[in-house]
């Protein structure tokens, strides 16, 4: 997939599918937990993200490109994306993913997380950020942030609190970025992976990115 380099213009279409733009109940919802009754677990990143959580050691300091890439990613969670964020520190076939998405390369990524969030939150501040782990043997970044979203229109604030797995390739660009709320990794049962699937697909198609 190409990158994306020019502002997005909005289409919108029939409600042929379900409205992907997560609600206040259902940030409250998934954020009470990614454990329910019959979801399994990915345990990888959650397992990384109980340890860090439990370690209360001193924050790490990165420097040179690393620290430009957090720079980047905390950019983002502040809904202030832009394409030159994507085109710097973003590997074009990168992946995002917390409770509500699992986007797969940039085509999806961009409106996600460009587009998106932005209409859906007036504001987001990050209470606190702290990095745990940052190691080249796996390639990653591991932080734990807590985040104050201020919803449009209602005014609702609702604050996250979550660990986030940056994965990184030999270049120092992302792969991956896992928003683990309440350092637990999303659900991938069978029926919840496919929503999140369809909340990422589905985005790209209501909110057009230009080639």
């Amino acid at each position: 997939p190409s990158s994306p380099s020019e502002s997005p213009t909005q289409t919108f279409h029939p409600a042929l599918v379900p409205n992907p733009i997560p609600t206040p109940a259902l940030l409250g919802s998934a954020a009470g937990g990614a454990h329910y009754s019959g979801a399994k677990m990915h345990h990888r990143h959650s397992d990384i993200a109980r340890a860090s959580f439990s370690s209360g050691g001193s924050p790490v300091e990165l420097e040179g490109r690393r620290k430009k890439v957090m720079d980047d990613v905390r950019e983002l969670f502040e809904c202030r994306p832009t394409i030159e964020i994507f085109q710097r520190s973003w590997s074009k076939d990168a992946e995002f993913e917390d409770p509500l998405s699992h986007c797969k390369g940039l085509d999806e990524v961009v409106p996600q997380v460009r587009n998106v969030f932005p209409k859906i939150f007036s504001k987001s501040t990050t209470v606190s950020n702290r990095v745990m782990q940052s190691h080249y043997d796996p390639n990653r970044i591991v932080f734990a942030q807590t985040q104050e979203y201020t919803f449009k229109l209602i005014g609702l604030k609702k604050t996250i609190k979550s660990m986030v797995v940056v994965d990184l390739d030999d270049e120092e660009r992302i792969v991956k970025l896992s928003d683990l709320w309440n350092g637990e990794s999303p659900p991938i049962n069978w029926g919840t992976y496919r929503l999140r699937r369809l909340n990422a697909r589905v985005t790209p198609w209501l909110v057009k990115v230009p080639k």
